[in-house]
């Protein structure tokens, strides 16, 4: 049991890995009306793999028409030129939550499958859905399929498979169905519920080719590359701004501070000076001043008695009073 379960595990590690071998490859959307619109990517282990594969993705991604959210467009894998699957459109269908909620009671629901062959000699299954405004009876549903079906069917022989796809998409169509239903019995909701081609016709090589889309493109992200570079550049060189102008502030607080501190220099100078001529004066005061203290109390009297002073106290007390 043991050698055959190494032998397994041998053989497991010599298999190949598939998914190792696989690459990936950009899905693009067919040449008229898209001009091969990238709508997606898959991966692939061969060309011939790949060829006929379906890929669906939602009408709002391609047109942009976020009204149209509900509805899914299908295309095929017809060709692939180096790492891009080249698609066909072959149909859509309208997400059938969103035709469920169409439905209500007291109502009339008229559903039809139409086969229209297009002037381009494309055969085309056509999938209407009409809803009344109210019960309708039996004749009058045979009344509206038979006019829609004459619509469609004149339609489809007066267009190219190009042109009837865009009137399908658009709700065209859908605007011609309801003006003919309504000489019948009056009409709430109409939709072209599914659209599927089931044999091609001639196909025309009309519009630009692959090699000028991919330079096309190869421009835009080139210009796109460039603006980056661009924008980064100008985000370093604002960068940059913000450290000059930190070093003209610093060197313009750096000058604040000398002018600041030559001026506290030349206030202490003038106040240095002033105390100077205070201890001058102070000085001078006190050479002119006589000495009352080797003076004695009498002579400290008659100064007093000169100056209009009370002459009654201690020498110390007469002392202070001159002193005043």
């Amino acid at each position: 049991m043991a050698t055959k379960g190494a032998a397994s595990r041998a053989a497991a590690r010599k298999q190949k890995d598939k998914w190792k071998a696989k690459r990936w490859y950009t899905i693009r959307a067919p040449r008229q009306p898209w001009h091969f619109k990238v709508i997606g990517e898959t991966l692939g282990e061969e060309d011939e793999l790949l060829i006929g594969r379906m890929y669906e993705i939602t009408q709002q991604e391609v047109d942009g028409d976020f009204s149209k959210l509900h509805v899914k467009l299908k295309f095929r894998v017809t060709e692939i030129i180096g790492q891009d699957a080249i698609t066909q459109f072959v149909g859509h269908e309208v997400l059938k939550d969103h035709v469920r909620r169409q439905v209500r009671r007291y109502r009339g629901k008229v559903d039809d499958v139409i086969d229209a062959i297009t002037e381009d000699g494309y055969y085309v299954r056509i999938k209407p859905f009409l809803i009344t405004q109210g019960r309708v009876k039996s004749s009058q549903k045979k009344g509206i399929r038979d006019a829609c079906r004459a619509v469609v069917l004149q339609i489809a022989a007066r267009n190219t498979w190009l042109d009837l796809q865009k009137q399908i998409l658009s709700g065209e169509l859908e605007q011609a169905l309801e003006k003919a239903a309504r000489k019948i019995a009056s009409v709430k909701i109409i939709m072209i519920r599914k659209s599927q081609l089931v044999q091609d016709g001639v196909i025309v090589e009309d519009g630009p080719t692959l090699d000028e889309i991919r330079e096309n493109e190869s421009r835009v992200a080139a210009a796109k590359q460039a603006a980056i570079s661009a924008a980064m550049e100008d985000e370093e060189s604002d960068d940059d701004t913000p450290d000059v102008l930190a070093a003209a502030e610093a060197s313009a607080d750096d000058d604040d501070e000398s002018v600041e501190e030559e001026a506290d220099a030349e206030e202490t100078d003038v106040e240095e000076k002033a105390d100077e001529e205070e201890v001058v004066e102070e000085a001078e005061e006190t050479e002119d001043a006589p000495d009352y203290a080797s003076m004695k109390v009498a002579e400290l009297k008659e100064h007093l008695k000169a100056a209009g002073k009370p002459v009654s106290g201690k020498k110390d007390e007469l002392i202070a009073r001159l002193m005043e």
